[in-house]
């Protein structure tokens, strides 16, 4: 049984920062990548960042980009999200989830293919 869990959220002023973490246990964290989501109240849960297996590829949705900055230590099974210049747009239900696949090649966007799941850590973001 996979377990991840997320910390790291709370209340942060626009421009502020926050970093997430997700620890994971019950399965070899090594093997397969990672992604962060989102999700805000009445919206859909959106793809934020992922993480090849080895930590050599990311890949960030637009709006993120320059701002958010994903990373990975294998040694400690936890994979991070680094939130700076964070805006009211932001604040969301962040959860982390491990990609399906061993070893994939692909970062994968869509949740389908991503088959453990955080309970979830709520940002918010005043303005």
């Amino acid at each position: 049984q996979v377990q991840l869990v997320e910390s790291g959220g709370g209340l942060v002023q626009a421009g502020g920062s926050l970093r997430l973490s997700c620890a994971a246990s019950g399965r070899t964290f090594s093997n397969y990548a990672m992604g962060w989501f989102r999700q805000a109240p009445g919206k859909e849960r959106e793809f934020v960042a992922a993480i090849a297996w080895n930590g050599g590829n990311t890949y960030y949705i637009d709006s993120v980009k320059g701002r958010f900055t994903i990373s990975r230590d294998n040694a400690k099974n936890t994979v991070y999200l680094q939130m700076n210049s964070l805006k009211p747009e932001d604040a969301a239900v962040y959860y982390c989830a491990t990609d399906s696949y061993y070893r994939s090649s692909y970062l994968h966007t869509s949740r389908v293919h991503y088959d453990y799941w955080g309970q979830g850590t709520q940002v918010i973001v005043s303005s």
